[in-house]
């Protein structure tokens, strides 16, 4: 009944802090130098005489809703965007809802892969380099990991395009699939996950050096408690002191790492999804930017607000049932 009263209000919460972002997200879009009227009808800019370009400029003016005051603008806006109507792209000529499919699947299935091989990575490298804290195997985790984070994410892309595309010619520089490729399921399955190696390798590696060190340092925590050493005086084998007593306990603060990054599966990556021309939600936000695409960055936007609200509930909720201590109030 507790958590069920704490979910509520949260949403409650949620709600109030989404339409409060909106506005401001919304007052920073009207701010924004540029006439999107004028980008969305560019392409009649040469085909139309200049009568009739100032005709179709005022009536798409007009059918854009900026004749309005700007609360009745807001109000429209936010009217259409409840009912899932998210505009009209001016670059790809078609709605928003049917071009933001595609690209979140697609990055979807880049974090999903991405994220499935940090964890079976950093784990294991987190937990032997805290038993073994002080030894040469730890002095050289943290120093491989201190370049995972440390280093901007072009470099590694940068990196590996010299490294395994250029040098070895491996994999491709960059792209989804290969123009005009035909085969079996098998096949083109195979020919995209060729395309999909350098921007997995790459967000692999901006993420392994955090998450490993931050593991580590939860399992010294718990290995340091005093559960841990009446558990060794008990004569309990070390693997079981430190895989069923100081990991179960070390992966409690674990979780609001583990949440953020569940949530994150939906979010892009938009210098690895630039740099590799993948066309994942990161890109298309970025192509959205550079072309002032106004009604696609918006939708961009307040997708991430939802993420980054509906995560931090999921974040607290998980957090308390993980942990009988911690009260939800």
């Amino acid at each position: 009944m507790q958590v069920l009263k704490y979910t509520l209000r949260r949403l409650l919460y949620l709600i109030f802090v989404f339409f409060i972002v909106s506005i401001i997200m919304f007052g920073i879009h009207y701010l924004i130098p540029g006439d999107p009227v004028s980008r969305a009808i560019e392409e009649y800019r040469t085909s139309l005489k200049p009568h009739e370009y100032d005709a179709m400029y005022w009536q798409t003016y007009r059918a854009m809703g900026y004749d309005q005051p700007v609360p009745v603008q807001y109000l429209r806006w936010m009217e259409r965007l409840l009912q899932g109507d998210f505009g009209y792209s001016t670059i790809y000529r078609r709605p928003v809802n049917q071009v933001i499919g595609a690209p979140i699947v697609n990055t979807l299935k880049l974090n999903l892969i991405s994220t499935a091989i940090v964890f079976a990575i950093t784990i294991p490298l987190g937990i032997v380099s805290a038993v073994k804290k002080g030894s040469l195997f730890d002095r050289l985790t943290q120093g491989v990991t201190i370049l995972g984070y440390s280093l901007p994410t072009f470099v590694f892309a940068i990196l590996f395009i010299f490294l395994f595309s250029v040098h070895l010619g491996w994999f491709p520089v960059s792209g989804m699939a290969t123009p005009g490729f035909s085969g079996t399921a098998l096949e083109m399955t195979l020919d995209r996950l060729k395309y999909m190696a350098l921007p997995v390798l790459t967000l692999v590696f901006i993420r392994l050096g955090g998450l490993t060190r931050y593991v580590r340092t939860t399992m010294i925590e718990a290995l340091s408690e005093d559960y841990i050493k009446t558990a060794r005086a008990k004569g309990l084998r070390e693997r079981v002191v430190i895989f069923s007593h100081a990991f179960r306990n070390a992966l409690i603060p674990f979780i609001t790492v583990m949440t953020g990054w569940i949530i994150s599966l939906f979010s892009g990556s938009i210098i690895t999804e630039t740099m590799f021309n993948y066309n994942g939600i990161g890109k298309m936000l970025y192509d959205a930017l550079r072309q002032s695409d106004y009604q696609v960055v918006m939708s961009m936007n307040m997708f991430y607000v939802l993420l980054s609200l509906l995560g931090n509930l999921f974040m607290d909720l998980a957090y308390g049932i993980a942990d009988p201590r911690v009260r939800l109030a």
